[in-house]
């Protein structure tokens, strides 16, 4: 099962390339997208010293059906975008690739990571050409999916979850191991060992899978 990442250069037609090419500076972060057969609806979140043109710019859009600012914070906004032209995802859809979210878009090219079929990932590459975008295959590797399934055991999975959405993993940290075994029941000692476990398990997974992948490629 291949897992491949694709640059996708994006149709000067589109309302993102016009304004991710006005503002190169600014990555648009796509968290989540419900494509349709005549618009797609997308959450995108932007970081940037002053957001305002970049709003005006969207909503100045005709293919903008509707944007609406759903959060705030410092320099990041958090965007629900409709747009009346989803044709960048006609070509996912067309070869039954599923949408990996979150993706970026930055300068008028957008990256997808796929995880799918040979079969599909070729049909992807046919569609796109179909549709005259431009792309590059920036890598392809086998993912073993027996092994991605046994990474971890039911209690280091248990552990590792626990400590994930109790905050351990933010910068700045929103709770402390003592947190997580208190949640957990446990001993602070009992979970940081099967906590130290599980971590050096993904380590070793990451590393393999796409550090030595990377390497590879270069």
């Amino acid at each position: 099962m291949p897992r491949a990442k694709l640059t996708v250069h994006i149709p000067e037609s589109l309302w993102i390339h016009e304004v991710s090419t006005t503002h190169p500076d600014v990555t648009f972060r796509v968290t989540s997208v419900l494509p349709g057969t005549d618009v797609a609806t997308g959450v995108v979140e932007l970081t940037a010293s002053n957001p305002v043109p970049i709003l005006a710019a969207m909503e100045a859009r005709d293919d903008v059906r509707d944007l609406e600012l759903l959060w705030t914070h410092d320099e990041t906004a958090l965007l629900q975008v409709e747009t009346a032209e989803p044709s960048l995802l006609v070509p996912m859809q067309r070869a039954g690739v599923p949408i990996e979210t979150p993706f970026e878009v930055a300068d008028g090219v957008v990256t997808w990571e796929l995880t799918t079929s040979a079969d599909r990932l070729s049909a992807l590459g046919e569609s796109l050409d179909e549709n005259g975008i431009a792309y590059r295959i920036e890598r392809v590797h086998a993912v073993d999916a027996s092994r991605a399934t046994q990474l971890l055991t039911d209690r280091q999975l248990e552990v590792f979850l626990a400590a994930l959405e109790a905050g351990y993993y933010e910068v700045p940290r929103e709770a402390t191991l003592t947190d997580v075994a208190s949640s957990l029941e446990v001993t602070k000692s009992t979970c940081s060992d099967v906590l130290h476990r599980a971590e050096s398990a993904i380590a070793h997974w990451f590393a393999e899978e796409h550090v030595a992948a990377a390497s590879r490629d270069r």
